[in-house]
């Protein structure tokens, strides 16, 4: 007779028990479901550069990276990373000691955090947050402390006294998303430097990541918190080609940081992935070579879709904020008569043939996020002409 299992304790580890499955996974089936375009989960809808596919073919056919690649990365990442570093931003990194590749960023987040908290640490992150940051935190047996970007003068604005606030004995690390998925916001160099003091005086570590380094627009920069006085040493960078090359799927991220973390972070990605990857190893390290009018050309063209969107959005009577980073505008449903953001983004396709995601998903504080929703602009421009025709006609 087989042995019962007990119905006292749940199968799902109590601290995942909040999570289920993810707001990306449920809208994504109910687009498929509805034939609707989805606007809701950040992937393009079309490859990157041919050149850097055409290296990730080459290194397969030359068998550069079918089999297990070094546990830290290939060597030719590696250096490519540390040389983009180094050239942008002015940032010397040893590619032996201070250069990780992960599976994506997500990995680097979950892989970070599992290597520097201990239970109970307290992670001040910036609310609204990308879902795996509190996934990854209530792994680790962290405790999340969330401060809240406000709508303000058409921006997600960051108050520093709430920052400052929010910081306790029990505060490991601070964790920071500049650009700012989903809001947009691009941290300020008042904002950064104020973050970069507070951690220095209150000897915190900060985690940040930087995905979206190379999508700002206008008059908006970027500017990495390791440059700052006192935080190359305390500050673990996380980057990713996926979002800059629109090579999603290929899931090569990495971590920058000085030697003790970079060792650290280590440690608990290797019984994670272990390593991944491989001949897409080599071809993103081609395409962190490419020129600088490759970045050019990419912002000027994901800054179009964004007005196309932000357009169309305004224009169907939403309260849009135009984002100053990333490839997801805001919007606010409240001009439309709604307050329910889940509601609102679970009804929309039967009623516009378009998906969304709802903010409040990001929040620990669900009536901060209640009005707002997110769409993705990092699609074909006939796709989001279709999209903002179809919400107008709503």
């Amino acid at each position: 007779m087989a042995r019962m299992t007990s119905s006292a304790r749940p199968y799902l580890n109590r601290r995942l028990a909040e999570f289920g499955t993810t707001i990306f996974a449920e809208m994504s089936a109910l687009a498929v479901a509805t034939g609707s375009i989805n606007l809701g989960q950040g992937f393009p809808d079309t490859d990157g550069p041919e050149e850097v596919r055409e290296a990730a073919v080459r290194a397969l056919r030359d068998g550069r990276g079918n089999q297990y690649p070094p546990g830290p990365g290939v060597p030719e990442l590696r250096n490519a990373i540390a040389a983009h570093q180094r050239r942008r931003y002015g940032l010397t990194y040893d590619p032996d000691t201070e250069v990780l590749v992960t599976a994506g960023a997500t990995e680097a987040i979950a892989a970070t955090l599992l290597a520097l908290l201990e239970p109970d640490d307290e992670v001040v992150a910036l609310e609204p947050y990308y879902d795996s940051y509190a996934a990854s935190i209530a792994m680790a047996g962290g405790r999340r402390v969330p401060v809240t970007l406000r709508p303000d003068a058409g921006r997600f604005t960051l108050d520093l006294d709430e920052l400052r606030a929010a910081v306790t004995d029990r505060t490991r690390l601070l964790l920071i998303n500049t650009p700012h998925n989903p809001t947009g916001t691009v941290l300020t160099r008042a904002e950064s430097a104020a973050i970069a003091e507070l951690a220095v005086e209150r000897d915190l570590l900060v985690v940040t990541d930087e995905v979206y380094e190379h999508l700002v627009f206008d008059d908006a920069e970027h500017i990495p918190l390791a440059t700052f006085p006192g935080m190359r040493e305390r500050t673990v960078t996380i980057g990713s080609a996926g979002k800059t090359f629109s090579f999603t799927g290929w899931k090569v991220g990495w971590v920058t940081a000085a030697p003790g973390l970079v060792s650290a972070v280590r440690s608990a990605k290797q019984y994670l992935t272990f390593v991944s990857a491989g001949p897409f190893q080599y071809a993103v390290a081609e395409a962190l070579a490419l020129p600088e009018s490759y970045y050019d050309d990419f912002r000027r063209d994901m800054s179009a879709r964004r007005d196309l969107l932000a357009t169309g959005l305004t224009e169907a009577g939403f309260d849009v904020f135009r984002p100053a980073g990333t490839y997801f505008v805001t919007a606010d449903i409240r001009p439309l008569g709604e307050k329910d953001g889940f509601a609102f983004c679970r009804a929309l396709p039967e009623r516009a043939g378009v998906v969304a995601i709802p903010n409040a998903v990001f929040y620990d504080d669900r009536e901060a996020g209640a009005p707002f929703v997110r769409f993705a602009f990092c699609k074909k421009e006939e796709v989001l002409r279709e999209a903002a025709q179809r919400l107008r006609g709503m």
